[in-house]
């Protein structure tokens, strides 16, 4: 999924994140606040539960593995080469059919790009995908608190 590489120090720009990892290819820094790009491979069973952005809108250009979106309660399977746009203010989720997926997710307004960051730890080996594990109740309570409070995304039960 990764570019082989010989520069160990190449590594150091991934995060891992829900068992997967990914990598910011333009910080809400660089684009004065506007966007930010992350190219992110998750594995099946990483995926977000249904919930609602208030300030920002999500894109996402699948370029390896198969995706189903659900937006406002419609499904929009996607494949590599496709993409699909989630407006703010609107439930959307989405489920990984393949083994993994990798996956370009623009995020306009860049600011939700903070989050990722805040529950993903530096990659400083080759990244991996691991099996997702789940978080205990006391690291759900702080994400469901931390979306809420700090990013205005509320996380919805069932689609």
């Amino acid at each position: 999924m990764i570019p082989e590489s010989n520069n160990a120090s190449e590594a150091t720009v991934y995060r891992n994140y829900q068992g997967g990892y990914f990598r910011t290819l333009i910080s809400p820094a660089q684009s004065g606040g506007r966007l930010a790009v992350l190219d992110m491979v998750l594995p099946k069973g990483s995926e977000p539960p249904p919930h609602v952005h208030e300030k920002e809108d999500e894109s996402f250009y699948v370029l390896e593995g198969e995706i189903s979106f659900f937006v406002n309660n419609t499904e929009f399977r996607r494949r590599s080469g496709e993409s699909l746009f989630a407006p703010r203010m609107v439930h959307h989720c989405f489920k990984i059919i393949t083994e993994s997926a990798r996956m370009l997710t623009i995020l306009t307004p860049g600011n939700f790009w903070n989050y990722f960051v805040e529950f993903s730890e530096p990659c400083y080996t080759t990244p991996k995908i691991m099996n997702p594990f789940p978080p205990s109740d006391e690291q759900l309570t702080r994400l469901i608190e931390t979306l809420s409070d700090k990013y205005a995304v509320t996380v919805l039960n069932g689609l």
